[in-house]
């Protein structure tokens, strides 16, 4: 460890450990959803991730509020769909890549990927004509992942080599 020297103060610097590497593209998994494997595109272009849902009811349970929606997922013509809730944060004003403004839900959950799991905010919104059901925004992997542009798929290679 290293020794810092601020304002009469020396306190002890950590060492951080490296950051882990993702591709472009990468699986996942959102436990608290039962979702155990989904393709999501890494865009450090977007802040929050957002995840396809649709059927999307807001309800109150013991003065928390909660959002039930069907996320979908696979591949095209081969897509799955699971029913699932999970709490409610807000809404947020987010602005799409073709530059139009919606309102979306905001849930917390549980993102997994290469041995890590956290919490992290989610959008909730339809990505039907989308490639990918879930998109990973920079909040997300903010101080846990380098990305690769050039590099899919590294989660998968790390599963491997198990």
């Amino acid at each position: 460890m290293s020794t810092v020297k601020v304002k009469n103060e020396t306190r002890k610097k950590r060492a951080r450990k490296p950051l882990a590497l993702l591709g472009w593209r990468e699986w996942i998994s959102l436990p608290d959803l039962d979702v155990d494997k989904i393709s999501a595109k890494v865009d450090t272009g977007a802040h929050t991730s957002s995840l396809y849902a649709t059927h999307i009811k807001v309800f109150e349970h013991d003065g928390n509020e909660f959002a039930k929606f069907r996320v979908t997922y696979g591949k095209p013509g081969k897509r799955k769909f699971s029913t699932t809730q999970a709490p409610l944060v807000g809404f947020r004003k987010i602005k799409s890549s073709t530059g139009e403004t919606e309102e979306r839900p905001v849930i917390k959950t549980s993102v997994c990927i290469m041995g890590q799991c956290w919490k992290s905010e989610i959008t909730l919104t339809s990505r039907q004509s989308m490639q990918f059901p879930m998109l990973l925004g920079r909040a997300c992997l903010k101080k846990r992942f380098i990305v690769d542009p050039s590099r899919a798929n590294l989660s998968a290679e790390q599963e491997i080599s198990l």
